[in-house]
Order: C-alpha cells, then sequence, then structure tokens
C-alpha cells in the first residue's frame, strides 16, 4: 500500500502588486490615476484612458486559493511599495475575480506603504504568529525577493507577472524548501 503523501502548501501567500498582479504600475498613471473606471472587459480605465489589467492568471490562483479546500486557513497578503497606494486601493476595490469576488475581498494582510519588503514580512509574521518558512512570495523584481529570501521566505521571481507557470513552479519550490517533494 502506498504511503499517504500529505500536500505541503503555504499558510501565507503574499504577492506584491504592480507588475505581478496588474499592469500597469502605479508610477506609470502619473498625469492620469484616480478615478478609475471598470471595463465590461474585467480591465480598469483612469481618468487619461489608460487600461489597467491583471496579469497572466492571477484572478484564477487567487479564487483557487480562497475557494478551494485544500487551501483551508491559508492567507492572502498584499505587500507592495507601490508609489499610489490610493490608487492601489482603489483598483483592489474595483478588480473582478470572478464568483463575485475582487482582490480587495480576498486578501487578509495588506502591507502596502514604502518601506523594505523585510518590513512587510516582519509585520506579517508579527501579525499572524506564521513562521517565515510557512510563507511564499511573489515580485516582478528580484531585488525584492533578494531582500526576502534571507528571512526563509520562498520567493519567486515573476518577470512577467503571475502566470500558471510561474504559480505551479513556485509551489514545487515552496515544497522542495520544505523538504518535501
Amino acid at each position: 500500500m502506498a504511503a499517504d503523501k500529505q500536500e505541503v502548501l503555504p499558510k501565507v501567500v503574499a504577492f506584491d502588486l504592480d507588475a505581478t498582479l496588474w499592469y500597469p504600475e502605479m508610477y506609470q498613471l502619473w498625469g492620469g490615476g484616480s478615478p478609475f473606471k471598470k471595463n465590461n472587459d474585467k480591465t480598469l480605465t483612469d481618468r487619461s484612458g489608460t487600461r489597467c489589467y491583471l496579469m497572466g492568471n492571477t484572478a484564477e490562483i487567487l479564487r483557487e486559493i480562497k475557494t478551494s479546500p485544500r487551501w483551508k486557513g491559508a492567507k492572502i497578503a498584499y505587500c507592495s511599495c507601490t508609489d499610489e497606494p490610493t490608487w492601489a486601493d482603489e483598483c483592489m476595490r474595483l478588480f473582478e475575480i470572478g464568483d463575485g469576488m475582487t482582490l480587495e475581498s480576498v486578501v487578509d494582510i495588506k502591507e502596502i506603504f514604502k518601506s523594505s519588503k523585510s518590513t512587510h514580512f516582519r509585520n506579517i509574521h508579527k501579525k499572524t504568529g506564521i513562521p517565515y518558512e510557512d510563507m511564499i512570495f511573489f515580485d516582478n523584481e528580484a531585488h525584492n525577493c533578494h531582500t526576502v529570501a534571507p528571512l526563509g521566505v520562498t520567493c519567486i521571481h515573476t518577470p512577467r507577472g503571475m502566470t500558471e507557470e510561474v504559480w505551479k513552479n513556485g509551489l514545487r519550490q515552496f515544497a522542495k524548501n520544505r523538504g518535501k517533494k
């Protein structure tokens, strides 16, 4: 009889916002920005007419974490140093990911302010008591991954945003880091 393999999943799944979950980055909207308008194609448009969209498989990944029984108890965190946090908050309220959910409605922890990403993770650890080794972080900027990794967080570089491939590779890397395949 085969041994029962327990799946190893992170207890905190953290994402950067700009160029990881959505595009363009908030600073690229200077001269436009808030207020944002929802479009029929699930994108947003800022006041200057620039379209903003969720990257790759962002909606599907966030929905999976919030609705799949395998993710029961996992927390979603947003860690961002965005130049325009009020615009980011507005986008989180407006971006729909399906099943009546928005980026805002699925997040458990928000660390959105100018600071080192390692500060964001220290705050998450203090708020939740969850060990760094039980966290995974997705970010489009490699230097943020290098800053956070020494804490023990599994960090995944996402140069083209959240795709299914990046997501699956990240979960494999997390399991490997935790000593399981």
